[in-house]
């Protein structure tokens, strides 16, 4: 069977003779693998989704200037002609593809909409702008098919690995550009700068397919050269990868175990707020739709404060306030989304074209002492509960608490006892250790760990060492990798690398029919690579490269959780 070939847009260049594209962008395409349209500047907004739909990769060609005032300046004398249709278009489009992970080649004018796009900024005219002297000559009279000047790779970059060969001693490139990046921005860095200074190459900080270069490699296969082939290799293989992680998406279930971004209700978050892709939340419909994520446990968070009558009471009235505000949420949204109590429901809405919201409480704080509260949450249809969070309550003991109980109190092995009898899973984040294993010695039925990492990379005590992970998949168990950055890393940043790393351990430990994936979105998770849920199929993309197949991934992204949640729920 053919392999099927990505479908690579291009834009076109207009002019007083319409939209043109020169052969060598296409041609380029072709030889490297890809299936290229061209893509005319257009204001109907339903068919500009529709075509971004359909693409695996966008390269943004040459062309004139781009309109200052777009950008927030006055024109100066060295500015030339411009497209305003083209600018508006393109700005649109490079901002679109970011959000939907779409991978990204900018080429001479589309190193600058890429930059300009994602907030950096430029140089109208480096002759009469730029500061640093002499420059080098950005316009060549030579032949565009031959090199004129030398650009130098920035040490780790995209670009070193695919021209190996110019890390020393620079990379031979043509020109033809007056116009020029003047700061990348904080979404891209530089990747290649000239003897002059001036910025030649950027790509993205956050592990996302972008790279944006200011020469023309497309020119030299006009004459047969392919020595700038590697950058057009480069976007057949992103856009593959992209293309085939939308199609397994098409065909699993996605599932976020874990997620807090009911917290924002009591800062201003609303239902329709939901419908809209805002930078408030980290999970909302357009970012779940752009990220092909079919359903999220939105929990009831609560913080752990005192034990006394009146508190516990608070507690309680709180979590059934927010399990009411995501009914509410959904329910305004009720054409794109519905609530799922079983995983027969999230199928369901799949088929539908219709997102999932499971409810989910975090802390057995909202049960204070009274077992007969976990059969009205029950019936409010919640899936799990975590047993505590970052403090003892009367259940057990927190991996941040006081070791109170020395585990489960006699009232925690009640309540793992009956949320067992009511089929509600029972969720030991943040549960120290001597609350796991009594947990585990009690239910009679699997837990799980909605959102925790391997102790083994990361040394904190709300992590899960190698035995608890163990002796968790001997009970039928499932621990979620979760992309909060202090549960990856103890020193530095975390990126979407470390919890790869974090799954991988954790599947080479239990084995990859006891691991998933629980973000903690908007409970302060997210990382760059997996900084939100539009961003969720960049892991599927990472999970390619690792060598997953697609039923494992279909069992890393919510599969296993939910074959638990039958058992648990007696489905």
């Amino acid at each position: 069977m053919q392999a099927i070939r990505p479908i690579i847009g291009i834009t076109g260049n207009f002019g007083a003779k319409g939209c043109e594209l020169a052969q060598a962008y296409y041609e380029s395409v072709l030889q490297a693998g890809g299936v290229p349209v061209v893509l005319p500047p257009y204001a109907d907004a339903d068919a500009f989704c529709q075509t971004l739909d359909r693409l695996d990769g966008i390269l943004l060609s040459g062309g004139g200037d781009i309109n200052p005032l777009l950008l927030g300046e006055e024109p100066i004398p060295g500015l030339h002609g411009i497209c305003p249709q083209r600018d508006e278009m393109e700005l649109r489009l490079v901002r679109e593809a970011y959000n939907r992970q779409i991978p990204l080649l900018g080429i001479c004018r589309g190193i600058q909409v890429l930059v300009a796009a994602l907030g950096g900024t430029l140089y109208q005219d480096i002759n009469t702008q730029y500061m640093e002297t002499p420059l080098v000559k950005h316009d060549q009279d030579l032949d565009r098919a031959y090199a004129s000047h030398t650009v130098y790779l920035e040490a780790g970059s995209i670009l070193t690995r695919l021209f190996p060969e110019a890390v020393e001693k620079g990379l031979p490139v043509n020109c033809f550009h007056h116009q020029a990046v003047r700061s990348p921005g904080s979404l891209l860095c530089v990747s290649a700068k000239a003897t002059d200074g001036v910025i030649e190459a950027v790509e993205s900080r956050e592990f996302k397919s972008i790279i944006g270069v200011q020469w023309h490699p497309e020119c030299f296969i006009t004459r047969g050269d392919r020595c700038m082939m590697p950058l057009f290799d480069w976007l057949i293989a992103e856009a593959t990868s992209f293309a085939e992680a939308k199609r397994i998406h098409s065909r699993i279930i996605t599932l976020d175990s874990h997620c807090d971004t009911p917290m924002f209700f009591s800062e201003g978050f609303t239902a329709q707020m939901f419908a809209q892709r805002t930078d408030k939340v980290l999970v909302d419909l357009p970012k779940m739709r752009e990220g092909f994520l079919d359903a999220s446990i939105m929990v009831a968070y609560l913080k752990q404060g005192e034990r006394d009558a009146e508190s516990l009471l608070a507690a309680t009235a709180k979590a059934n306030r927010i399990l009411t505000q995501i009914e509410e949420m959904v329910a305004a949204n009720c054409t794109a989304v519905d609530l799922a109590y079983i995983p027969a429901d999230i199928a369901r809405l799949k088929r539908a074209g219709k997102k999932a919201i499971m409810l989910g409480i975090e802390n057995g704080y909202a049960i204070g002492k009274d077992l007969s509260l976990l059969e009205h949450f029950a019936k409010r249809g919640i899936v799990y509960m975590t047993l505590c969070h970052n403090g003892d309550n009367d259940i057990c003991d927190s991996a941040k608490g006081n070791a109170e109980h020395g585990g489960l109190s006699l009232f925690g092995e009640k309540v793992v006892k009956e949320m067992n009898r009511l089929g509600i899973m029972v969720d030991l984040s943040h549960a120290a250790e001597s609350s796991f294993y009594d947990a585990l010695e009690v239910s009679q039925k699997p837990i799980v760990c909605s959102h925790s990492s391997a102790r083994a990379l990361c040394d904190h005590p709300r992590n899960l060492t190698d035995e608890q992970m163990r002796a968790l998949a001997r009970k039928g168990g499932v621990a979620q990798v979760t992309m909060y950055n202090g549960f990856l890393r103890t020193d530095g940043k975390a990126t979407i690398i470390d919890a790869i790393e974090h799954l991988n351990h954790m599947v080479n430990i239990m084995g990859i029919e006891h691991v998933g994936i629980g973000t903690d979105f908007d409970g302060d998770g997210g990382i760059p690579g997996m900084a939100n849920a539009a961003e969720v199929i960049n892991f599927t993309r990472r999970l390619l490269q690792e060598r997953y197949s697609e039923e494992q991934i279909r069992m890393i992204w919510g599969g296993n959780f939910l074959r638990v949640m039958g058992q648990i729920q007696n489905i």
